[in-house]
């Protein structure tokens, strides 16, 4: 299969998940500024997602740049990744609809978690049907940001339960960690 194929696919299912996303804003309830207020922590939620989903478009979209063929586990690799990357507009409505309880900031945490190592398989998958000298490898080098990024969402989800606004913290410092595209990756491609 070429590279464009599954590009295409995962641009697709990512809009999707954005879309999914922003119809489940609903407007205040009042044509005040109070009831802007009032949906403060769904807005919130609401764009640290978009932030992740954003981030993963980016550093996917560079990612398929270095790939110089896809195989089946390639394949299989991106449709586990895509299958946890849906599931954010689940866990972010059900943070929001909750105003930001325990469980779900731990579940939406567990869903990062899980696609941060997602992620990681595809990398390593495509890393291992290129070779351990292709450009994606070498550009890829020690990924300091990507081995602390599970630590901290392991972390984040296990404190949700005390504090869930010390994880949400966490969850947006984790984002803005990862906010600039991946400068190794870029810099090989360009």
């Amino acid at each position: 299969m070429e590279k464009e194929r599954l590009a295409a696919f995962s641009d697709g299912v990512i809009a999707i998940i954005i879309t999914i996303m922003v119809l489940e804003l609903k407007p205040p309830e009042t044509a005040d500024w109070s009831g802007m207020l009032d949906i403060v922590p769904e807005l919130l939620s609401y764009v640290l997602s978009f932030v992740y989903v954003a981030i993963y478009w980016n550093n996917h979209h560079h990612m398929l740049h270095m790939v110089a063929r896809v195989n089946g586990g390639i394949l299989w690799a991106n449709m586990h990744l895509l299958f946890w990357l849906s599931l954010i507009p689940f866990t972010t409505a059900w943070m929001w609809h909750h105003h930001h309880a325990a469980a779900p900031v731990a579940l939406y945490g567990v869903v990062l978690l899980m696609a941060a190592i997602a992620y990681y398989i595809l990398q390593s998958a495509i890393i291992c049907a290129q070779g351990a000298a292709s450009a994606l490898a070498k550009a890829i080098g020690r990924d300091i940001k990507g081995r602390i990024s599970p630590f901290l969402y392991a972390s984040a989800a296990g404190s949700a339960i005390v504090s869930p606004h010390l994880a949400l913290a966490i969850y947006a410092a984790v984002a803005l960690m990862w906010l600039v595209p991946d400068r190794r990756i870029e810099k090989a491609v360009s």
